[in-house]
């Protein structure tokens, strides 16, 4: 029997956001995870806030929103707000009600405002690492460094001289520019519109784009990020951020080891590592050059060992860049940017540690 196509909606409905979710659904293990690391930050976000006036969007909600960002690669901030307003698996996992009002996209970007400079992301992420410490999932001796660019959210055509008179152009929000013969350098020129952006190509062959440098440092057991650093775009960035990564680890009572490409094999690198107690597993470059890598560490099976696994460290710079969307940052300033990388970084850490079994029950 045919049956009849009726309008009738309902005047009552007694439902949670919960039974809509599968109990199967991925973000069940991620939002257990994500909850337990936000319960032990209640004293940071204390002492950000007022003790009077009227009350913000918990800050709880603020990281958990930028989750799902990230996780369902949303580009704005006002598409945030509008999926909040119908998707029933978004308002479970911020943890609201059925008829709970969405704030406006406007008071969302303003009260994440106040997240940035402080040290919410970097805590977010050391404690969604502190339960796979638990769980013997880091390694505390092997490690890999790499880095990449961030193309910043700045135009060529705002690239301009630092001293003297504008170029001309033919005025308007899209002026016309024209670099024809023009010589392009960070130390006269600089952006009017993300002054920390610098230009920068990753080869010869390469397109010179305003960008800048993420770099994370991956521990070998299960491939999660440990650290992260944003820098401008700069020759020795890499090496530089990674020897500050390093430095900020805790150190065993055995050597430690660092993985990288061949960008990292220079002879003052491998020193300062050597000084540091930590041995390089470095790529050897032995083009037209020697390798600052001799025998004594290239014949040990370890190196080989991590030579293999450092590529792993690609995988997270390939999620965050697809469907975390960082291949070209939405934001401006070094300060936004290394926010965003640690909550990319805190995301692919829970979705890998979901893959590898925590978070369910």
């Amino acid at each position: 029997m045919r049956g009849f196509d009726s309008n009738t909606e309902a005047l009552f409905t007694y439902v949670t956001p919960e039974s809509f979710v599968p109990k199967d659904h991925p973000l069940r293990a991620i939002r257990k995870m994500a909850d337990e690391a936000l319960a032990g930050m209640d004293k940071l976000f204390d002492s950000m806030y007022a003790t009077t006036g009227r009350s913000s969007i918990p800050p709880e909600k603020l990281l958990k929103a930028q989750l799902l960002m990230i996780l369902y690669s949303i580009r704005s901030n006002r598409q945030l707000v509008e999926q909040i307003h119908y998707n029933f698996l978004f308002r479970w996992f911020l943890g609201m009600g059925l008829d709970e009002k969405v704030w406006d996209h406007s008071s969302f970007t303003k009260n994440s405002e106040r997240l940035i400079g402080s040290e919410v992301a970097a805590e977010f992420l050391s404690r969604i690492l502190a339960q796979a410490e638990r769980k013997r999932l880091l390694s505390r001796e092997h490690f890999t460094v790499d880095g990449t660019l961030i193309e910043a959210w700045a135009s060529i055509k705002s690239f301009k001289p630092k001293d003297g008179p504008p170029s001309a152009g033919g005025g308007g929000r899209n002026e016309t520019v024209d670099f024809k013969g023009q010589k392009l350098t960070n130390e006269t020129h600089g952006s009017v519109t993300d002054p920390d952006a610098r230009l920068y190509r990753k080869g010869k062959t390469k397109e010179a784009k305003l960008c800048y440098q993420g770099h994370t440092l991956m521990e070998n057991r299960s491939g999660l990020i440990v650290r992260t650093k944003v820098t401008m775009a700069s020759g020795s960035g890499e090496r530089e951020a990674a020897k500050t990564m390093v430095q900020r680890l805790p150190r065993t009572t055995r050597r430690i080891s660092l993985g990288g490409d061949k960008g990292y094999d220079t002879e003052a690198f491998v020193r300062e590592l050597r000084r540091l107690r930590i041995t390089p597993h470095v790529a050897q470059n032995t083009t037209n050059r020697k390798s600052a890598i001799d025998g004594r560490t290239t014949n040990h099976p370890n190196y080989a060992i991590s030579q293999k696994i450092r590529k792993r460290i690609e995988e997270g710079f390939g999620w965050m860049k697809t469907v975390g969307r960082l291949r070209k940052t939405m934001y401006r300033g070094i300060e936004k940017i290394a926010m965003q990388l640690d909550l990319h970084a805190a995301a692919y850490n829970l979705v890998r540690m979901k893959n590898l079994g925590l978070g369910v029950t």
